[in-house]
């Protein structure tokens, strides 16, 4: 009997499946270390913090976006953009949604999802005081935030998988989609016995063709949430629908108030004070109308105020709640103390976001504000105003001179300003509003751009990109003055934010100071380094030991270690966050990979309770985790293209996991909204069931779960160490924090209880002082620019001051004893020390200036006794100043100078043990306004003419002049003269372009020489009526010689190339005309040529002497040309419109003048006779 073996078809793909399940699994269990591609980690921006991030999850071109800003109030914005109804894709993908869902559900219920993609991200650091919030993929529009912070809008987008590409069997689909999703109960649990957590959802009726959402939790205590949903065209680019959604419940139940705030009303932003949140704002669509909506009751009514102008950003005062700052799309700057009921104008040609309020304690008053405004592309100014009276008698200019555009940075109690000089950035501090400073980096640091990080406990993190480098950073800190600065870290990752902003890889651990991780390049791989003592000491990460199947990690220092993502996100559902929590000491959830590098894939979920000494891992694939009940327990919501019906929730600080359902149906999530506050019991999902449905609003309440209040033993102390060691910043520190064991509710009550011990200090407690470098043996050592002698300008006789030892204690560091008086500044007598290292600048930085404009000079002097030391400033125009001393002069010194010139500028410090001198040469010049190439029109071969330039005014300064004659055009020659002699060897048109260049202006001037073996030329005069119709300008000169050239050859019957005319500059009006030989006549004997030109002159001439050449310039104007040997100007007008009254003058003139010389002829003869008569009588005696 034979055998025959039949394949079924349903049957092989199930082998293939099989067998390909098999191949995944077996493939999951490797560990890849290798990189391919490394992004960079966390952002750190100064003021501008932008939050972008893009993760693919649909592909029915569903775009949803989550955006909201750091106000601690738990605001969100959710945005989606849908296909429209027209479309063939959604109208199929609209009927069988439900169906492609369930089979998918189906089709995944007993299988895993294993791995994400890996998102794109880049993120600024973000500190969240109360709440969560959110942001998303940037949207190019406005820069608002309701509590002032200038946080940008982002756009979130996402691609969903195309449903109707996945095939209905598990063979179809790819092997993340192999294992059951983590969010979907296992096939033998029903769902009656899972655990789910207390919630309910609400939709947004009527809302589903909006795409764009704002939603914010109005306090802390408070049970009031306002989401303004919007649908956003974007062919239009504005918004041209809007709903206002209230809820009173935590977000249960929400009730419409379009009524309430005009039912035909566009609103486009919603803001909130951040010193009062029961201040509600409302901005309307200023396409369709300009105002205002202000609620001081949470939202519950509003009044309407009109506006006449143009918000783009606001920003709230810190601490007064009803004042406000409005940036127009003017550049103008409003402020209003009514919280928005009323505003005046308070400064114009502002820079963006260059505007601060000021500071209690600090500045003079709580009105001041600290704006930048535009002079020019180049120059700006920094200026202070008083809030209701911004004149220019009450401003203040605290620095002197101009600063370089968008450069101003107002933080904390510090102030820096840019000003560049000969192609370099100078960066200055002020620090508790006292004199700018030069920042001192290491001298051949060289930054080329700067950015500050933090400025609080009392110093500056400063990232600085030196000379030599390109894509990273390294990280620099200051003493408390804010000016000197050390190096922290080198070659810490950065990358573009979307405005050209620059962000690091950093992250401060919350909750504990001087904990930072950062992501730095050694040998083009990306490796993540932790420090405890602020960036004293770095050391890699130590990977975790085993991973989640229990196997054990080969991972070995420093050849392998664990790398971290540096994301922060307001959007706590954001990919690749990194969430720490100032309630939470020593708690760090952050996703990244293990190995040699950071690298793309393998990406995990790592998690470490004693602040990074040890780390585990807790997922294998994204997920997004939260901090519950002030971080008494964690939630973890899964990253998924795919919709999901459950968390995962752990009370033991990620050591244990547990699934619980907070939907029936599954939804597709955009955005978690958490309540404000450090506890955070009460949380909303946001999203939806599918592309055509309404937004899904889940309130999730995790009380419920918690069944008591925390006593004292469920708590137990933790002490922070590093590796083993328990003192850091010069303490030990113990903090109090729950048992894993403990599964109770810690409640608002709940504070962090720290208990410190001092510790004596060691050499680690000292980082290297400025100028000094660590070597490899650990010791600071003088770098070899920096002499160790030299004292501060302010070291005075009879006052003391600090001797560096090479060493600094490192800031906020609390050791005492020990080693401290080893390596602690010793207090010196200061000596009477001469002056050494004077500078002499311009405010500006350059060394040229306009006549007429005040000048100001800057004096520095690096070593001496500055108090003791004169400065006498000599301005090189016989003026100059004696100042007693250095103090007298820190705002600069003005002058004016009267005239154009290069002037020699000399300051000298001088007291009894000696002086020093420093020049200055600068440049004063006036406006050019006009220049003239003087040349001939008709040059002869191998004869030299002369090129002068005329410049008006005369006068203008230093001059330089560049001369491309001929067709050299690449080699131009450059003189300091305004005249010079050439030759042209080649017959033919040459051309001669001149450049004039003084200060920043150049101006440029061209003629063109016909350069011939035999011309002859004569002078042209014109009728006196010619004067009054010439502008004197080169393109009439060119128009009116074409007029005379047309007109002589008419008249002469000369041929066109025979003659060569050009009007010649100045009044009175005069031409000059050139005779050329025949062009058959180029190879005849030269008493041929001449004798030809002589004929062709005498034609000429005969003609102009008979006045027959003439033409109109216009009507009724009649001109006539002469030969200028003739006369000059010709005694009689031969225009049309001639004075008979003229003639009779003229004749009369000549009559008188013929009795004249009638009687002074007679009178002589007369005189005559009568000499003759007396030598006659003379002569008989």
């Amino acid at each position: 009997m034979k055998g025959k073996v039949i394949f079924c078809p349903k049957r092989q793909k199930a082998l293939w499946c099989l067998i390909l399940t098999i191949l995944c699994f077996v493939r999951s269990a490797k560990t890849e270390i290798t990189c391919r591609s490394c992004r960079p980690g966390n952002k750190w921006h100064p003021q501008e913090l932008p939050l972008k991030f893009e993760t693919q999850k649909y592909a029915t071109r569903l775009r949803r976006e989550v955006s909201g800003y750091g106000d601690g109030a738990g605001k969100a914005a959710i945005r989606e953009s849908r296909c429209t109804d027209e479309s063939a894709d959604c109208v199929s993908e609209g009927v069988n949604t439900e169906k492609r869902l369930k089979r998918i559900l189906d089709n995944l219920h007993e299988k895993r999802e294993n791995g994400s993609k890996f998102s794109k991200t880049k993120i600024s650091t973000v500190k969240l005081s109360a709440g969560f919030t959110f942001a998303t993929k940037y949207e190019p529009r406005f820069r608002r935030n309701s509590d002032g912070d200038e946080v940008q809008h982002h756009r979130l987008s996402q691609s969903l998988k195309q449903a109707a590409g996945m095939r209905s069997t598990a063979c179809g689909v790819t092997r993340s989609k192999l294992r059951r999703s983590a969010d979907e109960p296992r096939a033998a649990t029903s769902r009656q016995e899972e655990p789910k957590l207390s919630s309910s959802t609400f939709a947004l009726t009527g809302d589903s063709s909006h795409n764009q959402a704002m939603v914010h939790w109005s306090g802390q205590n408070s049970s009031v949430i306002l989401m303004l949903t919007k649908l956003y065209d974007y062919n239009l680019n504005s918004v041209t629908e809007s709903s206002l959604w209230r809820s009173t419940d935590y977000g249960a139940t929400y009730q419409k108030l379009n009524n309430k705030v005009g039912a035909k009303t566009i609103l486009s932003y919603l803001y909130v004070s951040p010193n009062n949140k029961r201040k509600i704002m409302l901005l309307t669509d200023p396409e369709v109308e300009n105002s205002l909506l202000i609620s001081s009751d949470e939202g519950a009514t509003y009044q309407r105020y009109r506006l006449d102008f143009y918000i783009l950003s606001l920003l709230f005062h810190p601490e007064q709640e009803d004042w406000i700052l409005a940036y127009s799309h003017d550049q103008k700057l409003y402020s209003s103390v009514e919280f928005g009921k009323s505003w005046q104008l308070v400064h114009e040609r502002v820079a963006p976001n260059r505007f601060y309020w000021s500071k209690m304690g600090l500045d003079k008053e709580p009105g001041l504000i600290h704006l930048e405004t535009s002079i020019s592309e180049e120059k700006a100014l920094y200026v202070t105003c008083k809030l209701k009276n911004c004149t220019d008698t009450n401003k203040g200019k605290p620095f002197p001179g101009y600063i370089d555009p968008n450069s101003l940075v107002v933080q904390d109690e510090y102030v820096f300003v840019q000003v560049s000089t000969v192609g370099r950035p100078i960066y200055y501090v002020s620090a508790k509003r006292d004199v700018f400073t030069p920042m001192k980096f290491p001298k051949y640091a060289l930054p080329k751009d700067l950015h500050v990080i933090s400025t609080d406990e009392n110093h500056v993190l400063a990232a600085v990109q030196e000379w030599n480098q390109n894509e990273t950073y390294n990280l620099y800190v200051s003493d408390t003055s804010g000016i000197y600065y050390t190096l922290a870290l080198e070659n810490v990752v950065s990358s573009m934010g979307p405005e050209g902003n620059v962000m690091v890889d950093l992250y401060e651990l919350a909750g504990i100071k001087g904990v930072f991780l950062a992501n730095k390049k050694t040998d083009n791989e990306v490796k993540t380094h932790i420090t405890y003592n602020r960036g004293r000491d770095w050391r890699l990460l130590q990977a975790p030991s085993k991973d989640l199947r229990g196997s054990s990690i080969h991972c070995v220092l420093p050849y392998c270690s664990l790398h971290l993502r540096l994301h922060v996100s307001a959007n706590p559902y954001a990919s690749g966050n990194i969430a720490s929590k100032e309630s939470a000491p020593g708690i760090i959830v952050a996703s990244g990979s293990i190995g040699s590098e950071l690298t793309a894939s393998n990406v995990s979920v790592f998690i470490t309770s004693d602040a990074g000494n040890t780390w585990r891992q807790i997922f294998n694939e994204e997920y997004a985790v939260l901090y519950l009940d002030q971080g008494r327990a964690l939630v973890a919501i899964r990253h998924t293209p795919l919709p999901i019906r459950h968390l995962w929730l752990s009370f033991d600080e990620g050591q244990q996991w547990n699934e619980y359902s907070f939907i029936n149906l599954p939804l597709f999530v955009d955005g978690v909204l958490g309540e404000p506050g450090k506890e955070t019991l009460i949380m909303t999902i946001f999203g939806h069931v599918s592309h055509r449905s309404e937004w899904q609003l889940v309130k999730i309440d995790f009380r419920s779960i918690f069944n008591r209040r925390c006593t004292e033993a469920d708590y137990q102390m933790w002490h922070l160490h590093n590796q083993g060691e328990p003192c850091l910043m010069g303490v030990k520190r113990m903090y109090r924090k729950l048992k894993p064991t403990s599964r109770c509710v810690m409640g608002k009550t709940y504070s962090v209880s720290v208990t410190s011990g001092p510790c004596d200090c060691t050499e680690a407690d000292f980082e290297c002082d400025y100028g000094f470098e660590r070597w490899i043996n650990g010791k600071c050592t003088p770098a070899f620019w920096f002499h160790t002698s030299s004292m501060s300008r302010s070291c005075t006789k009879g006052m003391t001051f600090l001797n560096s030892t090479g060493y600094r204690k490192v800031v906020s560091n609390n050791c005492t004893a020990g080693v401290i008086t080893d390596y602690t500044a010793k207090k010196q007598q200061c000596p009477i020390q001469a002056p050494k290292g004077l500078h002499l600048v311009t405010s500006e930085g350059t060394l040229t200036t306009t006549l007429g404009v005040n000048v100001t000079f800057l004096v520095f002097l690096e070593e001496g006794d500055g108090a003791r030391t004169s400065i006498t400033l000599d301005f090189g125009d016989g003026h100059a100043l004696t100042y007693s001393n250095m103090s007298s002069i820190e705002d600069g010194i003005k002058h004016i100078y009267k005239g154009v010139g290069i002037y020699r500028v000399t300051a000298t410090g001088e007291n009894s043990l000696g002086s020093e001198t420093a020049l200055l040469y600068l440049h004063v010049t006036c406006q050019l306004e006009y220049i003239h190439l003087s040349a001939p029109f008709v040059a002869m071969r191998n004869k030299e003419i002369n090129l002068t330039a005329v410049l008006w005014p005369s006068q203008v300064g230093t001059v330089t002049y560049i001369w491309w004659i001929g067709n050299n055009t690449e080699q131009p020659v450059i003189t300091l003269e305004g005249s010079m002699a050439c030759t042209f060897s080649l017959e033919g048109i040459s051309t001669v372009t001149l450049q004039v260049s003084v200060g920043n202006t150049i101006l440029q001037d061209r003629k063109t020489i016909a350069v011939h073996d035999y011309f002859q030329s004569h002078l042209l005069a014109f009728s006196s009526n010619f004067d009054a119709h010439n502008p004197d300008v080169a393109e009439w000169r060119l128009d009116v010689s074409e007029v005379i050239k047309n007109s002589l050859i008419q008249a002469t019957g000369v041929g066109e190339d025979q003659i060569l005319v050009t009007v010649l500059p100045g009044l009175p009006t005069a031409a000059e005309i050139f005779l050329l030989p025949d062009k058959q006549l180029t190879e005849a004997r030269p008493v041929k040529i001449i004798a030809h030109l002589d004929q062709l002159s005498e034609t000429l001439l005969s003609t102009l002497n008979q006045n027959l050449v003439q033409f109109t310039l216009k009507p009724g104007v009649q001109i006539t040309v002469y030969a200028a040997h003739l006369s000059a100007a010709p005694l009689v007008d031969t225009s049309e419109n001639h004075s008979g009254y003229a003639m009779l003058m003229l004749l009369s003139l000549v009559v008188v003048g013929l009795a004249v010389f009638a009687i002074y002829n007679f009178k002589r003869s007369q005189a005559s006779m009568s000499m003759r008569g007396c030598r006659m009588k003379k002569n008989k005696k």
